[in-house]
C-alpha cells in the first residue's frame, strides 16, 4: 500500500474529492491548479512538495545569527529568513547616536557587506532561498547580498528568495519607513525593474498583511488593506513600463495564522479567489499572474507571556490552519517568545519553532500521509458551514462583522466544496515559494 492512495484503516484516498454529480456545483468549485485557485495554486499540491519550512532569525551579532543559520539547516529548515535590527531597518549604522540601545535587539546588525557575509559564511547561497525582513532600506540590503554572492562566484541569477520591499504597510502598521511616500515608492519599483531586468529568481516584493493583523485588525481587513497594497504597486509597476505578466508572477504575500482554526482556513480559501479575480479583471493577467502565493506566519499578539506552554497548542492550531489553507512557506513561533529571544529549550522542542520542529516536519514530508495524501482537505467539508448558519424564518443566515447578517457567508461557504461558489468582492482575487 502506498502512502497517499490509503489511510491508515486502508480506506482509498482521493487525490482531490469534489461535489457529488447531482450537485451541479462543479463550475462553482474548480480542482486545485485551476482559475481562480480557491483549492490551491497547484495541481497536487503538497502531495508534490511541500510548504518551505522557513524560521524567523536574527540575534544580535552576524557571528550568533549565522550559528543559528546553520543550525536550523542542519535540524531540516528548507529557506532562511533574516530578521533585521531596528537601526539596520532605518537605516542607521550601529555607532550612530540614535541607534542606541537598540543595536541587536530586534535582530542581526548589519552595517556593511562584511557583516553579511558573516551571516551567511559556510551557507549555500545558490542552494537556499532567503527572505529578508527589510523594507525603507531594501534596495541596501538587496545589493549587499548580490555583492557577498558575487564574491564568492555565484551569479545573481541563481540567488533565489524574496525582499519584503512592502514600504506601505510601514507607514500603517510599524512606522520603520524613512522617506517621502513618493520617493519610497520609487525606490520599490526601482527593486521590481533591478531584479526583473537582470533576471535574478527573487520575489522582489512580499506584500505584507501580517504586521496589520498584529496592529489589530480582523482576518477581513487583513486582505482588504494587504489587497489594496498590492493594486498600488501593480498600478505603478505597469505605469513604469513592466507587464502584468511580467511582474505579477513575482509578487509573494505575507499572512497571520491566527486561533480561529475555520476563519483562518476559509480567508486563505477566499484570498486565492479573490487576487486570481482581481488581476484578471484589473490587469487582464495570464494564469501564473493570478496566483496568490503566500508565506504564513504564526500570530505573534496571541501567545502569553503568563502561562507560555499554552502557546505549544496555539501554534499547533494556526500551523495546521496555514496548511489547510495551502501555505507556501511556513514560520512557527517559539513557545516563549512573547518573553524574549526562543530559549535553548524552546528551540530544541518548542512548538515548532527550532531544529525538534524542523525535524518533526521532515519526518512529515518523507512519509507525506495524513495532510499530504489529498489537496485541499478541507474542501468538501460543509460541518464548518453548518455550525455557523443558524436558521432564521426557514433561510440561512450568517453573522457577519458589526452584527450584520447575510444569507451567504462566503468565507464558511468557501470552507465547503460541495457549496463554495461566492466570496467577498468575487465579482473582480495572494505568495512565497
Amino acid at each position: 500500500m502506498k502512502v497517499g492512495e490509503h489511510s491508515p484503516s486502508g480506506i482509498p484516498v482521493e487525490r482531490v474529492y469534489r461535489p457529488p454529480p447531482a450537485n451541479n456545483a462543479r463550475d462553482s468549485i474548480e480542482d486545485p491548479g485551476e482559475f481562480p485557485f480557491t483549492r490551491g495554486i497547484h495541481p497536487e499540491m503538497y502531495r508534490r512538495k511541500l510548504w518551505t519550512m522557513r524560521q524567523y532569525a536574527g540575534f544580535g551579532t552576524a557571528q550568533e545569527t549565522n550559528y543559528r543559520f546553520r543550525q536550523l539547516l542542519d535540524a531540516g529548515q528548507t529557506g532562511l529568513s533574516v530578521a533585521f535590527d531596528l537601526p539596520t531597518q532605518m537605516g542607521y549604522d550601529s555607532d550612530h547616536p540614535r541607534a542606541g540601545a537598540e543595536v541587536g535587539r530586534a535582530g542581526v546588525a548589519i552595517d556593511t557587506v562584511e557583516d553579511l557575509a558573516v551571516v551567511f559564511d559556510q551557507i549555500p547561497l545558490d542552494e537556499v532561498s532567503t527572505s529578508m525582513t527589510i523594507n525603507a532600506t531594501a534596495a541596501i540590503l538587496l545589493a549587499m547580498y548580490t555583492v557577498v554572492a558575487e564574491e564568492r562566484g555565484i551569479p545573481a541569477n541563481k540567488l533565489r528568495g524574496t525582499v519584503q520591499n512592502d514600504v506601505l504597510k510601514e507607514y500603517v502598521a510599524r512606522g520603520t519607513y524613512i522617506y517621502p511616500l513618493e520617493s519610497s515608492l520609487r525606490l520599490v519599483t526601482d527593486i521590481f525593474t533591478f531584479v526583473t531586468g537582470n533576471e535574478i529568481p527573487f520575489n522582489p516584493i512580499s506584500v505584507s498583511g501580517y504586521h496589520m493583523r498584529e496592529a489589530g485588525a480582523t482576518a477581513v481587513q487583513e486582505v482588504a488593506f494587504t489587497f489594496a497594497n498590492a493594486i498600488e504597486y501593480l498600478d505603478r509597476a505597469v505605469g513604469c513600463g513592466l507587464s502584468i505578466d511580467t511582474i505579477a508572477p513575482r509578487i509573494s504575500f505575507f499572512f497571520a495564522a491566527h486561533n480561529d482554526l475555520f476563519e483562518e482556513v476559509a480567508k486563505f480559501r477566499a484570498a486565492r479567489r479573490l487576487w486570481a479575480r482581481l488581476v484578471r479583471d484589473r490587469y487582464q493577467g495570464g494564469d501564473k499572474s493570478c496566483r496568490l502565493r503566500f508565506h504564513t506566519q504564526t500570530g505573534g499578539s496571541t501567545l502569553t507571556a503568563q502561562q507560555p506552554l499554552n502557546n505549544v497548542v496555539r501554534v499547533a492550531i494556526q500551523a495546521l490552519a496555514s496548511v489547510l489553507g495551502g501555505t507556501q512557506s511556513l514560520h512557527t513561533n517559539g513557545y516563549d517568545e512573547a518573553l524574549a529571544l526562543p530559549t535553548e529549550e524552546a528551540r530544541e522542542g518548542g512548538a515548532g519553532a527550532a531544529p525538534a520542529g524542523c525535524r518533526a516536519r521532515r519526518r512529515s514530508s518523507r512519509d507525506r500521509g495524513g495532510l499530504f495524501s489529498g489537496c485541499d482537505r478541507q474542501g468538501g467539508s460543509p460541518a464548518p458551514a453548518r455550525a455557523r448558519a443558524p436558521r432564521h424564518g426557514g433561510r440561512r443566515s450568517e453573522s457577519l462583522p458589526g452584527g450584520r447578517e447575510s444569507p451567504e457567508n462566503p468565507g464558511s461557504r468557501l470552507l465547503g466544496a460541495g457549496t463554495a461558489t461566492t466570496c467577498p468582492g468575487s465579482g473582480s482575487q495572494s505568495s512565497a515559494s
